[in-house]
């Protein structure tokens, strides 16, 4: 089983590191034209669908950018960490925001992505940050807690 090159994944993660609206149209160089993408609020399949997901984030999202802290690679998997910094466009608020996740990417024999599938607590990482909802959250885990 053929392995993909360090080369091939740091390409792949500068082009997460850079992502721009403009540049959204480019991940068919990284992902199979029947790429699966699997996250807390999507599960979808196709090229052309997950660019929808990259592109709506620019839509929902100021300024969004993603840091890789961390990856490994075994033979067609790849495991990559990375902290995702943004701001809210619809709340009044702009603090700057952080969720911190994880990404687990199979490659095909040819070196492109297969699956993508994102981990991350929407919980913790989204729901409790938001107005209104947070205070619920909080208080919920609080309670869970006790």
């Amino acid at each position: 089983m053929k392995s993909v090159s360090p080369v091939d994944l740091d390409a792949l993660v500068n082009f997460f590191e850079s992502i721009t609206p403009d540049t959204v149209a480019q991940l068919g160089h990284f992902y199979d034209s029947q790429a699966r993408f699997v996250d807390p609020f999507n599960d979808v399949q196709g090229l052309a669908a997950v660019e929808h997901i990259f592109a709506h984030m620019f839509v929902a999202l100021h300024a969004p950018r993603f840091v890789v802290t961390g990856r490994v690679l075994q033979g067609q998997q790849c495991f990559l960490t990375w902290d995702f910094h943004f701001r809210f466009k619809r709340f009044q608020t702009q603090t700057p925001q952080t969720i911190r996740g994880a990404s687990h990417l199979v490659f095909s024999e040819s070196g492109l992505v297969v699956l993508h599938r994102d981990y991350w607590d929407a919980a913790q990482e989204l729901y409790e940050k938001l107005p209104l909802i947070g205070a619920l959250m909080r208080w919920l885990r609080k309670r869970a807690n006790s």
